[in-house]
């Protein structure tokens, strides 16, 4: 199992969610998860922390295209949204990612909409 602070390549990401490489990059272009260009080789990456266990195979968290879609509302970069969900919030106790792995949307939306 990924661990919610690593990064993964596109391949390595569908890889982890047993789908084909080309499908991750239909989930980045309809904004269901995003990435950003990290690492030394500065590739697009993702956090591992999209991806949650199922009860078939682990799969993307599924409140995470709408809060997505909320933080680039609030006018958020893809970076500043990963930088955002990755950054401890003292309102939730943890960070947004980990409050959406653990399935609280309602709470952090109300964040995310506090920002606009």
């Amino acid at each position: 199992m990924t661990q919610p602070t690593q990064w993964l390549t596109i391949p390595d990401f569908a890889e982890a969610i047993g789908v084909e490489a080309g499908d991750v990059r239909d989930k980045l272009r309809e904004r269901k998860i995003i990435a950003i260009r990290r690492g030394d080789s500065n590739t697009w990456q993702i956090p591992a922390g999209f991806i949650i266990p199922g009860d078939v195979s682990p799969h993307i968290i599924p409140t995470l295209r709408g809060t997505l879609a909320l933080l680039g509302d609030v006018g958020f970069s893809d970076e500043e949204a990963i930088d955002w969900l990755m950054a401890p919030a003292e309102e939730l106790g943890m960070t947004p990612l980990e409050a959406l792995r653990a399935g609280q949307r309602a709470p952090v939306r109300r964040l995310v909409q506090a920002l606009l």
